[in-house]
């Protein structure tokens, strides 16, 4: 009984110690970390630092492309910066989450243009699709 009482003690006094050591670290310190891997736009591969630029490269292209100042913005000289917020879904597509800035014309016309994007591959954490917020702003000017 003796013995057992003893070994009941000498284990409770080391996982206790353990805890403690500055050396093994403690629990509230360490942490699981997971990488977020950003969507990919159709035709980029590569490591990981080819597919953001090339993401990068092939949304600028695309916002040049579909870019359409409003007419009625343009004919009255209205200028401004709009900002579109969105999410690339799970599935790769685009939700449009929050359009700010300019007026309503120049609003309309950025959120168009967000959602002509094809649909990506999605982001991904821990091995599974994830949604990733995104900003674009846009900047409509004349020169008139």
């Amino acid at each position: 009984m003796k013995n057992l009482f003893l070994l009941a003690f000498v284990l409770i006094s080391a996982s206790t110690f353990a805890q403690d050591d500055p050396a093994w670290g403690t629990v509230q310190n360490n942490t699981l970390t997971m990488k977020e891997i950003a969507p990919v736009w159709p035709g980029c591969s590569g490591s990981e630092a080819q597919k953001d630029k090339c993401f990068n490269q092939k949304l600028t292209q695309h916002i040049v492309k579909n870019f359409k100042y409003p007419m009625d913005e343009y004919k009255k000289n209205i200028q401004g910066r709009v900002v579109v917020d969105f999410v690339i879904n799970e599935q790769g597509k685009v939700e449009v989450k929050n359009v700010t800035g300019g007026n309503k014309g120049l609003q309309d016309a950025a959120r168009a243009n967000i959602e002509k994007m094809p649909t990506l591959k999605p982001g991904m954490m821990g091995g599974k699709p994830r949604a990733i917020k995104m900003s674009v702003p846009f900047n409509f000017k004349t020169n008139k």
